[in-house]
């Protein structure tokens, strides 16, 4: 006979963020996605904004509208992130823009952001790479309220800007489902790969809504091309660690939209924090869904980014 545990929530419940959408989806599905998140999703926090390319945000920019208008119909707070990595006077315009929002919280995601943002209270994304005290007291006094830990860190360290961030007052959350991030480049990888500079794509990245696999010589696969951007192949998942991340006072669990049915992770997800329903049978949940690669939480537990460690 199984053993049966009981799981249960804290008083201050872990609230789910949405991330940005990293990759080239077609216009239609980027806003059906959102108007379904929306209304069917238990995510609090919405994040909206182009994160990768410059280009790829025109295809989608004249449903922001709507977009915000659902959002906000279904009160959820919404976020705009500005761009990754900026090499271009396009790429600074582009986040001079995405700072003059002033109806919105911006989410900084590269130095650049800081010099609009300087002295106005705002957000710190996954990619500002914010391994330590030191640079978090830093941004604090230039105006961060929030930080979201890149998902490169050890729970070690986690714990402690965790710990850090709530002296300061600041909000905090971590990515707990998705591909992760792992490097930026100057150059398109996506455009490369079909021989095409990155000035003159032609989209070639609009055939991968999840990224292109990467094999090694030895045919495995083992990262996700986007764009200027490698990922790994697996999905990280945290479901594991969550009553970890609620002791160490993490606000919030970040979750990095893909093409499969985002509402139902959302839920798995919600389920797990308020104690419905078990981490392992979660993570079952999980795998039962289309995804594109396996799970795995190796960087949180300080091993290999790509391997599932025991909690």
């Amino acid at each position: 006979m199984s053993q049966t545990h009981t799981y249960t929530s804290s008083p201050a419940a872990m609230k789910l963020t949405l991330g940005p959408v990293l990759f080239k989806w077609e216009p239609e599905t980027f806003r059906d996605f959102y108007f379904r998140m929306a209304d069917e999703s238990p995510v609090e926090t919405v994040v909206l904004g182009e994160t990768i390319c410059t280009k790829r945000e025109a295809f989608v920019e004249p449903f922001y509208p709507e977009i915000i208008d659902r959002l906000t119909r279904a009160k959820k707070e919404i976020v705009f992130s500005t761009l990754a990595q900026v090499t271009t006077p396009k790429n600074r315009a582009h986040v001079e823009k995405a700072c003059a929002r002033e109806n919105f919280p911006i989410e900084a995601n590269d130095p650049a952001a800081l010099w609009h943002l300087d002295g106005r209270a705002h957000r710190l994304g996954p990619f500002m790479n914010v391994y330590n005290e030191g640079a978090l007291d830093f941004l604090h006094a230039k105006g961060a309220t929030h930080l979201c830990l890149n998902p490169e860190l050890p729970k070690t360290a986690a714990r402690v800007l965790a710990a850090r961030a709530k002296e300061l007052g600041m909000g905090t959350d971590i990515l707990g489902f998705g591909r992760f991030s792992l490097s930026l480049s100057a150059r398109c990888y996506h455009a490369r790969a079909v021989d095409r500079q990155r000035d003159a794509c032609r989209f070639a990245c609009d055939a991968d809504p999840d990224g292109m696999p990467l094999t090694s010589l030895d045919g495995e696969t083992f990262l996700t091309v986007n764009g200027v951007q490698v990922l790994s192949h697996s999905y990280l998942c945290l479901l594991q660690e969550i009553k970890e991340l609620q002791d160490m006072g993490l606000g919030a669990i970040r979750l990095s939209p893909h093409s499969i049915d985002m509402c139902a992770v959302s839920q798995i997800f919600r389920d797990v924090i308020d104690g419905k329903v078990s981490p392992d049978e979660g993570e079952a949940r999980l795998n039962a869904m289309p995804l594109k690669g396996p799970l795995s939480n190796g960087f949180y537990h300080k091993k290999p980014g790509c391997q599932k460690c025991a909690a």
